[in-house]
Parts: structure tokens; C-alpha cells; sequence
């Protein structure tokens, strides 16, 4: 029986029924639609709906769903979806009561409506992923950190226009997306708070039609309080969408470091070794080995940007309040939450295995007047304008070019000959460490500023894990992972 067939005479169109049903998927929201009703029913029994002992007997029926759900098995899922009764993750849950308490289990669903149960599941659902996330985000920026302190002083070019630009530490380099992860990781904190309100006890439309105390079920689901306005608590999936923009955040972010570890790879910058675990080879020629989990990290954004999108155009021009459209929110969510576990969980396993190649980043970095900024910053310490003095470099640079060297290959008199400011203390001010260490500010990769930002980033890193939680990828410790250095 349909948990709304009283005043209908004909049945559904088969066909129509089966397509209309979200069970198949919302079959997800079974752990939080039962915490839900747990909440719902300490509601009911201080109403004085339901005795302590119904309450307690409601209690222990959810729980046996649950613990079903939950078999070693792993049955659980294909327990539910193989039900052909229920549409929707509410009514399986009501006929487990039945089954179990009898007409007691239709009780439940006084003073409240699907709408609302809707609507509570899913913020509990984004909530619970949003900080099962920010585990996986601390992890991998753990690893990050980690990575960057192995590193040492090893440097690499940094590059702007995809041409080299000046060196940094591959430390400093690594430490970026440390921060970007950490960034990604507050976006959700900020979500979580403030989708974090109840909507239980808003009904359908107008608010529950019993004198019920909202926030008992608010509390006993941790919520900061009951949402204010019944319309806007049933009808709101603003939380949804902005969680898909976060998840859309965290896959650029991971695409962008996909994307330079796929060129760094490549035997043209040669600069890391991509591990044999996450790689894969070539059914026609033998000597491939491809980059193909960046690849699909890179490609995986245009998903879960699709489902921002899609959920964007889902909830455009709805009118007050619920409307099954709504429903359609759901797939999105759920498929880009699980694909933003997976990415996560792998990247942190692939950047613990990847190899660093240290010497040919060591060599780049010696060539292609990457040490053009430091000459200049030489000259301004001489007292000469920076813009006259980029001019001067800019003339010794297109020298260097001319006779096929360096800066550092260019003689005093003929530096002179463009500035006299140039003396022979000019040589030691370009070495690759004097480069690097010019860059002596906060945030910038002096060797002394990055040590400081990799402790604070190692600080801040672990105050997330701490809170969240540590994902344990099976890997040993990263020290001992070892990189390339020839």
C-alpha cells in the first residue's frame, strides 16, 4: 500500500511507478533517515503521542534495521533496493517497522511528512561526508607536508606562462597544494555550518499540526537549532549545491596538481617517476608507461562540476515549497560525493609513492637565466631604480643569449660595460642557493621562510587531522619513502 493512497481509485501506471520510485538511490540515506526517526520519536513520546515503552520499542526496531543495513555481508544495500513495495527510502523503513512493531510503526509518522524527513537526511548526509572529507583532505595534506620535509633544499624552476620563471624549493612547490587543500577543507567547515539546523517538526508545508518541542529532535541530532521557517526548511537544497561548489573546488585543485605531475612526467621535463602502481601501459607499444590516474583525476572534474550544474538547473525557477524535482538532487550528490572519496583517497596514495628526481630539476633550474630577478634585485641594492635595473638585465640576459651562456657566464668587463654598478661580489648574489634566499619574505621560498611555512603548515595539517580523523591508506610512514636523486 502507498503511503498516500487514500483518495485515489486507480492504480499507478506500472511503467510510471517504477520510474517515479528513488529507491535505488536513496537507499544511502538509510543510516540518517533511521537517526532521523529515532529523533523524531523522542519528539512524539515529550508530546505524549508516544509512551516511553512505544518509544523504546520504536528504538529497538530501528536499530535491527540498521544493524540489517549493516551485515558483514555487505547484503545491505541489495536488501533494500530488492524491495518492491517501497518507493522511497521512508516507506522501506516504515514497512520494517511494520513488520516488526506492528501498526506501532505507522505511529511514527505522526506530525511530521516526507518533505521534512527529506530534507533532515540529507543535511545529515552532507554533514557526516563533508567531515569524512576533511579526513581525507587532512591526510593527503599530511602527505604533502611530509613530502615537501623530505625534500630538503632541493630546488626546481617555477613557472609562469608555462615558461620557467624563477627557482624555488620543490618543498615551497608542494607546500601550495598543502594550502590549497587546507582552504578546501575550511569551504566545507563552512558548509557544515550552515546547513546545520533541523527541519524536523516543519511538516509538509506549514509547520507540524502538534505541539511538538523541535528542539529535542535538534538535539538529538546535533544540530545548532531547528530551522526558523517550515517553507524555506522543506524546501531548501542551497546546502546541496554549495557542497557540489566545494567538491567542484577540491577536484580543480586536484586537477591542477594533476596536470603539472602528468607533465613533469613526461621524458621533456623528466622532473618525477610516476609509480608502477597507478600507472598503466600500452596494448601496441611496449615502452609506455601512462599517466592514467592523472589523467582521470583531471578528467573527473567535468563530473562533479556536472553535478553542481545540473542541481543548479534543478532547483532554478522552483516555486514554494517542496516539488518532486527536488528528487533529482539526489543522484548528483551522491555520485560526486563518491567520486570526491575516491580521488582523494588515491591521490594520497599516489603522491606517498610518487619519486622525485632531484637532479634533473636541480639541472633546469641552472639554465634559462632563471636568476635574471636576483641580478636585477642586486642592482637595486646599489641604489639603482628597479625598473633600470630590469632594462640592464634585460641587456645582459639578451648578451648571454647572444654568446650562448648564462649570466654567471659573463665577464665583469662586459657586465660593466653595461652597468658600473656590477662588481665581483655580482657573481655570488646569482647562485641558485643566493636566488633562492632572496626571496626572503613571508610566504616566499627563501629556505628559512619555507621550513617556517612547512612547520606551520605541519601544525595546522595536524590540528584537521586531529579533528576528523586520519584515513588509513595501508601505507608505512612516509619517511621512509624514498626519491630519486639521479
Amino acid at each position: 500500500m502507498k503511503m498516500w493512497s487514500g483518495r485515489f481509485r486507480e492504480p499507478l501506471d506500472p511503467a510510471f511507478d517504477h520510474w517515479q520510485r528513488s529507491l535505488q538511490f536513496d537507499w544511502q540515506l538509510l543510516p540518517e533517515e533511521v537517526a532521523a526517526s529515532k529523533a523524531h520519536a523522542l519528539a512524539l513520546e515529550a508530546a505524549g503521542v508516544l509512551t516511553a515503552e512505544e518509544r523504546e520499542a520504536l528504538h529497538n526496531a530501528l536499530d535491527l534495521v540498521t544493524s540489517r543495513f549493516h551485515a558483514p555481508d555487505g547484503s545491505g544495500p541489495s536488501w533494500v533496493m530488492s524491495n518492491q513495495e517501497a518507493e522511497d527510502i521512508h516507506h522501506f523503513v516504515e514497512l520494517q517497522l511494520v513488520a516488526t512493531v506492528g501498526d506501532l510503526g505507522l505511529k511514527l509518522h505522526t506530525g511530521r511528512s516526507r518533505n521534512e524527513q527529506i530534507a533532515t537526511d540529507l543535511r545529515l548526509f552532507v554533514r557526516s561526508r563533508a567531515q569524512m572529507l576533511q579526513a581525507y583532505l587532512g591526510t593527503w595534506a599530511e602527505i604533502l607536508v611530509a613530502r615537501a620535509k623530505q625534500m630538503g633544499n632541493a630546488a626546481m624552476p617555477a613557472y609562469t606562462h608555462l615558461q620557467r620563471a624563477e627557482p624555488v624549493l620543490v618543498a615551497h612547490w608542494l607546500l601550495a597544494y598543502a594550502e590549497m587543500l587546507l582552504r578546501d577543507a575550511s569551504r566545507l567547515e563552512d558548509c557544515v555550518r550552515r546547513l546545520n539546523y533541523c527541519p524536523l517538526g516543519s511538516g509538509a508545508v506549514a509547520g507540524a499540526t502538534l505541539a511538538l518541542d523541535r528542539g529535542i529532535a535538534s538535539q538529538a541530532l546535533n544540530f545548532a537549532a531547528p530551522t526558523a521557517n517550515s517553507m524555506d526548511a522543506t524546501s531548501d537544497r542551497d546546502f546541496v549545491l554549495e557542497f557540489l561548489q566545494v567538491l567542484t573546488g577540491i577536484a580543480l585543485h586536484a586537477s591542477r596538481f594533476a596536470e603539472e605531475i602528468t607533465l613533469y612526467a613526461t621524458a621533456e621535463f623528466g622532473f618525477v617517476d610516476l609509480p608502477e602502481a597507478y600507472s598503466t601501459g600500452s596494448s601496441a607499444m611496449p615502452q609506455k608507461k601512462n599517466p592514467d590516474l592523472t589523467e582521470l583525476v583531471r578528467a573527473k572534474v567535468g563530473r562533479i562540476n556536472g553535478a553542481a550544474q545540473a542541481v543548479t538547473l534543478l532547483l532554478k525557477g522552483l516555486p514554494l515549497a517542496y516539488n518532486k524535482d527536488m528528487q533529482e538532487t539526489q543522484e548528483p550528490l551522491f555520485q560526486a560525493t563518491i567520486a570526491t572519496h575516491q580521488m582523494l583517497h588515491l591521490l594520497a596514495k599516489f603522491t606517498h609513492a610518487l619519486q622525485f628526481r632531484t637532479d634533473r630539476m636541480q639541472t633546469a633550474c641552472e639554465s634559462g637565466f632563471l636568476n635574471a630577478m636576483a641580478a636585477a634585485t642586486y642592482l637595486v641594492h646599489k641604489g639603482i631604480p628597479f625598473r633600470k635595473a630590469h632594462e640592464i638585465v634585460g641587456h645582459a640576459v639578451r648578451l648571454g643569449l647572444d654568446k650562448g651562456c648564462e649570466l654567471e657566464g659573463l665577464s665583469l668587463d662586459e657586465l660593466r660595460g653595461l652597468s658600473p654598478e656590477f662588481g665581483t661580489d655580482f657573481y655570488d648574489a646569482i647562485t641558485l642557493q643566493a636566488t633562492l634566499d632572496c626571496h626572503d619574505v613571508l610566504g616566499g621560498t627563501a629556505r628559512a621562510q619555507v621550513q617556517a611555512s612547512l612547520e606551520s603548515l605541519q601544525r595546522r595539517a595536524g590540528e584537521l587531522v586531529n579533528a576528523r580523523g586520519r584515513i588509513d591508506l595501508g601505507l608505512s610512514t612516509v619517511a621512509e619513502v624514498s626519491h630519486a636523486d639521479s
